[in-house]
């Protein structure tokens, strides 16, 4: 008797425990299954303003899609692209096509552009000027020291009317060397792009990027002059060759490309960023 009370309680016991067993790999599949579906975390390099505001804003839309967007930023943007190289990031957005090109010809990196995301029209900007016509003989401009912002500068320069540059100029790749005309007799300072807006007291005027301006808390509507629309320097996410297949990448960049985004780029940064989709 003993021992078939002992058999049933086995018996009894085995099958509360499969009961139980099966009960808690249901769970775990379950769980498994919805971290899959929210574990697809891509981390992107990006530049303070507006880049990362502009991907914090996209942030909650992409969470609903399923991606993790992690947002990298460096107090050096210039590291944002070794970063890329090394894997330490899934993609960037910092930099335009020309200096890109610049760069991954001289590092030899394999990049490829995933889409455009917007423009921020380079502006001149000055502490002691009011209008471009104050500009005069001799003036000391303060330009970007990195090769494609020197040449975006000069253009800009060149299209007001204040210097001509040599014809044939390829790669977006120009110096105060490469002017052929200068008639007030302008006199160029060559500053790293981020230390623009602290010598903007030393000189009579600076070309700077307006994601430095808006760093330095420069109002991009005080700008003297600035590039219209038709600007070709539009800020890219930019991934390793390859990778804009992925289907992570391409939802990252249709979110970017939204009316949603377009709206808040145009309501948030009014003249200072302009959407290129």
């Amino acid at each position: 008797m003993k021992k078939r009370q002992f058999s049933l309680l086995i018996s009894v016991l085995l099958t509360v425990g499969l009961f139980a067993g099966c009960g808690q790999s249901g769970k775990t599949t379950e769980t498994a299954n919805n971290s899959n579906s929210k574990e697809i975390t891509i981390k992107v390099g990006a530049a303070a303003t507006p880049h990362a505001e502009i991907l914090k804003h996209v942030q909650p839309q992409l969470k609903k899609e399923g991606i993790n967007l992690e947002i990298i930023t460096l107090d050096d943007e210039d590291q944002l692209n070794p970063a890329l190289q090394e894997n330490q990031i899934d993609a960037n957005y910092f930099q335009h096509v020309p200096y890109l090109n610049s760069v991954a010809k001289e590092k030899g990196y394999d990049f490829t552009v995933a889409g455009k995301v917007h423009v921020e029209p380079i502006g001149f900007y000055s502490s002691k000027l009011k209008s471009k016509d104050e500009i005069k003989n001799g003036a000391n401009i303060a330009i970007p020291n990195n090769p494609s912002n020197e040449y975006r500068a000069l253009v800009l320069l060149q299209a007001q009317g204040l210097i001509k540059l040599k014809d044939g100029i390829a790669n977006y790749s120009a110096t105060p060397k490469d002017i052929v005309d200068n008639p007030k007799n302008l006199k160029f300072t060559e500053v790293d792009s981020a230390q623009l807006p602290r010598v903007l007291q030393d000189v009579d005027g600076a070309v700077i990027n307006t994601n430095i301006a808006l760093e330095a808390k420069i109002d991009p509507k005080s700008a003297l002059f600035r590039e219209d629309s038709n600007s070709p320097y539009a800020n890219v996410i930019v991934v390793r060759k390859g990778d804009e297949n992925k289907e992570e990448i391409k939802k990252l960049v249709q979110v970017l490309n939204s009316d949603d985004v377009k709206k808040f780029i145009q309501e948030k940064y009014g003249v200072a960023v302009v959407p290129a989709f």
